[in-house]
């Protein structure tokens, strides 16, 4: 046998030696994690089976429940949208919250639906642009069915240069105010979305056509 020869089996030997030495000291914690990546991941497409299949679920009986409410069966509709605000996944029970204030709002009920709105704007568990948006939709109720202060308690502070419903919120009280015979107020107001260039088109078409007509009325002079 060579030289060469020689050196390379004790150098394989030497190989093996070591890797079993390796697997004898760390051949249980390869195991290990290899269980554990192997459970983990397991665990993972189980629970978002699971998500999946709750948020799926929740989905359509929010769907059955909105097409309750556009056949005319609001009873139905309301219903379906209180099971889904008890046990619905997700999102899902704050959307049903909204949308059964809605469907009171359409069955003529507007004090329940006032009611449902001002309760999503008070829980401080709602995400702060979904209960600005809450305000909002109670006051538009109101402005046909209740008092300015009633609209301005709501959304006075959403007529603020920075918040994004500003517009909204100033129509809504130029709207009411126009009712109450404030016509210096409601001009105001709706001079302010009409100046605006960030409003939206419509909303601006919408407040300039009130400043038109409330300058015309001469009732602001």
């Amino acid at each position: 046998m060579s030289d060469d020869s020689f050196i390379r089996e004790v150098n394989e030997e030497l190989r093996q030696d070591q890797a079993k030495a390796l697997w004898d000291r760390y051949g249980p914690i390869a195991i290990g994690v290899a269980a554990a990546i192997i459970l983990a991941t397991a665990a993972w497409v189980a629970w978002d089976y699971w998500t999946t299949s709750k948020a799926n679920k929740s989905g359509d009986e929010f769907l059955q429940a909105l097409r309750l409410a556009n056949d005319g069966k609001s009873d139905e509709s309301l219903a379906a949208l209180a099971a889904l605000e008890k046990e619905g996944y997700g999102a899902y029970p704050l959307l049903a919250r909204m949308r059964s204030a809605t469907v009171l709002a359409e069955k003529g009920d507007f004090a329940g639906a006032v009611a449902g709105f001002d309760a999503v704007a008070a829980d401080g568990s709602v995400p702060a642009s979904i209960r600005d948006m809450a305000r909002l939709r109670a006051a538009l109720i109101l402005v046909d069915n209740g008092a300015y202060a009633d609209v301005a308690q709501r959304v006075e502070a959403l007529t603020a240069d920075t918040n994004p419903l500003r517009h909204s919120a100033r129509e809504a009280l130029g709207l009411s105010a126009w009712k109450e015979a404030r016509a210096a107020d409601a001009l105001k107001l709706f001079e302010q979305v009409a100046d605006d260039q960030t409003a939206p088109r419509n909303s601006r078409e919408r407040a300039t056509m009130m400043v038109e007509l409330i300058r015309g009325s001469g009732d602001a002079s």
